[in-house]
């Protein structure tokens, strides 16, 4: 057969050639630009009638194929392909917006080789492509390999022979034709009897072709039998076919079996490296997807025969994501292989089990399906056919995750890689493989959740927090649809004024009659990306409520948002602060963005070209809680920062340990020779608030002075507690001040 230019060599240097079909041009125009950054040569087809015009004169390596178009849809447009000469097995990535069971169904009934959900996610949908492009290579080399075979067979591997039966003065005996002679490495003329030839079959296997020959004359039915052989000529084992038919005297009485030997050695191997790729994860050798289904299936059939408990382990890495990305693919896939290792030698790992053996190899032979699989990215699965009860499975996830704390060296560079363990019991926790396989993954979720490199045995209880978590993530949707968030905020004092000199705003969800602390739903906001559609609402909203103040009382100062390193990848966080004060009248200086020490320092690439452009407007930057991570110093003197907060955790001890004294005095040392503002944070009572004037801290904020609380409240705050002066920190404070005067006065000469 002919074959794509693509598929003609492992190193080929021309571009993959992709039919690209899809009825949306700026899906189509995006993803053929993103497609030919990363190596491919596309051509673009608005239509399935299109694209099968095209086909009709011209054959591409692999078509992507979007399945909803008007007209001649993908799906059609596939099934009418599949019926074309060349391109009955060409490689078919269906592309859609649907992630339902039906339409992935339907999308390989009608053809499709693999399927794709529609994203931007280009580099995994190009990665996808060279994947098919080097399957399908696979495929049709083994192809070629099979046809080659059928001709060799032809004209030297293949011969007849001609066996009588003894009957009277006849002896009988076995004639070989030359050809078949040659299968058994035999000289052409070189007598030999049946005796002999089973002989030439090893001593394991010649027990049971006796067995069958023995049926086969006893019923005078057709041979066919593939025979282990050792060739004569070799030291080889060799698969001989045997095919023969019984001939019969006129009466009716058997005589004989006339037939044909073939050597179908090869064969039997590509169909043994065909049904490895169909069942075995070929980077890993473990059994894929779908052998684990496949053993699942039978462990489970076996428990119930018997009434014994089985357990599945759903296992995932912990940290395999950052080495992947850090190091480089091929380090990630060396780190997989010496994982898979480390696994296999937990468990009785059995690599091949084939359903006849099981069902006839005796009543405990169903533990040969014991073994650990790779169900897919870092995730794997190992399946315990029996156990005793619950212990059992977990010793097996304890030395799992021994196993796993060895250091492990990949890319040149020693790793530490630990994992999380699920485990779920047959019939406890499911009847089906599918069961099984979902609640294992809501207890690795479970640890996952609770620091991870831990066991969790599935209950009900996790199931009930998985769906609360599910509610609670549409819930917040919905929130911000509706316009549930608010702002709260909180003043940052200047104590030796009593005045405010700016706030802090805090989001809130006003879910129902309840209001949603931050801490409940701000890292689900993070883990699902509504973080950023949500921080884009806080700037917004603070400049709003900016300019409401303004008009109401002159607020001048600025409104702190704080805001995630996400936000900056994410978003054009620059433009969208611009719109927001510049549709509320406010100059840029009215919001301060605050960003925290660690976000600066996990994502820095992103993060600081962003600081100077905000900068660059006139908007102040704060790093909040400071000193919680190990900065790096020297980047304070080039970062664009107006403003240091210190965290509380350092101001909860002030007066009490000197140890937070020293620290507290540290940081604002270091901001003081920078020219930084110092806020300190978390301000509960007097004693800190006199031991940060002391030091030198004068703006503050926290409960002392006041909780975060609803914009017209603050207004309330600033009219009856800030302006008459009443409240006890402010009196203190005065107090405070005073002596410090008199103090000073008189140590002067």
């Amino acid at each position: 057969m002919t074959l794509p230019h693509a598929f003609d060599a492992e190193d080929s240097t021309e571009r993959p050639k992709v039919l690209l079909v899809d009825d949306d041009e700026v899906t189509l125009l995006l993803t053929a630009v993103a497609l030919r950054e990363r190596g491919f040569e596309i051509t673009e087809a608005a239509s399935g009638e299109r694209a099968l015009d095209m086909l009709a004169h011209w054959t591409p390596d692999i078509i992507v194929l979007d399945a909803m178009m008007p007209g001649r849809d993908g799906f059609d447009t596939c099934a009418e392909l599949r019926h074309m000469p060349g391109c009955e097995n060409l490689p078919v990535l269906m592309l859609t917006g649907l992630d339902d069971e039906a339409s992935i169904t339907r999308a390989y009934q009608v053809g499709a080789t693999d399927f794709f959900v529609k994203s931007t996610q280009w580099s995994l949908l190009a990665g996808r492509l060279r994947y098919l492009l080097r399957s399908a290579r696979i495929r049709i080399e083994l192809e070629r390999s099979k046809a080659k075979l059928a001709r060799a067979q032809d004209l030297a591997r293949m011969g007849s022979f001609d066996w009588r039966l003894p009957a009277g003065h006849h002896a009988g005996g076995l004639a070989l034709a030359p050809e078949a002679a040659r299968v058994f490495g035999l000289a052409p003329d070189e007598p030999i009897s049946l005796r002999g030839l089973i002989r030439m079959v090893p001593q394991p296997d010649r027990r049971g072709v006796m067995r069958v020959l023995g049926d086969v004359l006893a019923q005078s039915t057709v041979l066919a039998i593939d025979v282990p052989v050792f060739h004569r000529d070799t030291i080889l084992r060799r698969i001989v076919h045997i095919e023969a038919e019984p001939e019969f005297n006129e009466h009716g009485h058997t005589i004989g079996y006339t037939g044909i030997v073939q050597d179908v050695t090869d064969r039997r191997v590509a169909e043994d490296r065909i049904r490895h790729l169909a069942n075995f994860d070929a980077l890993t050798g473990l059994p894929n997807r779908r052998q684990l289904i496949w053993r699942t299936e039978r462990a489970l059939d076996w428990a119930r025969r018997y009434g014994h408990p089985a357990a599945l382990l759903l296992i995932d890495l912990d940290r395999f994501k950052v080495i992947n990305d850090t190091l480089g693919h091929a380090a990630g896939d060396e780190l997989l292989v010496e994982v898979a290792r480390r696994l296999r030698g937990c468990v009785r790992h059995s690599d091949q089990v084939m359903e006849d053996r099981i069902e006839s190899a005796g009543a405990r032979s169903h533990r040969t399906l014991e073994a650990v699989g790779r169900l897919g990215g870092d995730e794997f699965i190992a399946l315990l056919p029996e156990v005793g009860d619950e212990a059992d499975a977990r010793r097996v996830a304890d030395r799992i995750l021994e196993a796993m704390r060895d250091p492990i060296f990949v890319g040149g560079q020693e790793c530490f890689v630990t994992c999380s363990v699920g485990i779920a019991i047959f019939p406890r926790d499911g009847q089906g493989v599918a069961d099984l396989l979902r609640n294992a993954d809501v207890a690795m979720y479970s640890v996952k959740n609770s620091g991870r490199d831990a066991t969790a045995v599935y209950s009900p209880l996790l199931a009930g927090r998985g769906r609360e978590k599910i509610e609670l993530e549409s819930a917040l949707h919905k929130a911000i649809e509706r316009n549930e968030l608010v702002l709260h905020y909180q003043p940052k004092m200047d104590v030796r004024s009593a005045r405010m000199v700016g706030v802090e705003a805090l989001m809130r969800w006003q879910r129902g009659n309840t209001l949603v602390p931050p801490n409940d739903f701000i890292p689900l906001a993070e883990e699902t990306g509504l973080i950023v559609p949500m921080s884009e609402w806080a700037l917004r909203e603070a400049a709003r409520q900016a300019r409401i103040w303004s008009e109401h009382f002159g607020f001048e100062d600025s409104i702190a948002v704080n805001l995630p390193s996400r936000v900056f990848s994410r978003s054009d966080l620059v433009e969208h602060l611009h719109q927001a004060v510049m549709a509320n009248g406010m100059p840029h200086r009215v919001i301060q963005v605050e960003i925290t020490e660690n976000s600066l320092k996990k994502d820095s690439e992103n993060v600081i070209p962003f600081l100077h452009r905000l900068n660059e407007i006139g908007v102040e930057i704060a790093i909040d809680d400071f000193g919680t991570d190990y900065s790096n110093l020297a980047s304070l003197t080039t970062l664009p920062i107006s403003e240091l907060k210190i965290d509380r955790s350092f101001v909860r001890n002030l007066g009490i340990t000197p140890q937070s004294s020293a620290v507290v005095n540290a940081i604002i040392a270091l901001a003081r020779s920078l020219g930084l503002r110092v806020v300190a944070e978390g301000v509960e009572n007097l004693r800190q608030m006199e031991e940060l004037l002391r030091l030198g801290c004068g703006v503050m904020q926290g409960f002392l002075f006041s909780r975060p609380i609803a914009p017209d409240d603050l207004e309330v705050w600033l009219q009856q507690t800030v302006m008459p002066g009443n409240a006890p920190w402010i009196m203190h404070g005065t107090t405070t001040r005073l002596e410090a005067v008199r103090s000073a006065s008189r140590v002067r000469p």
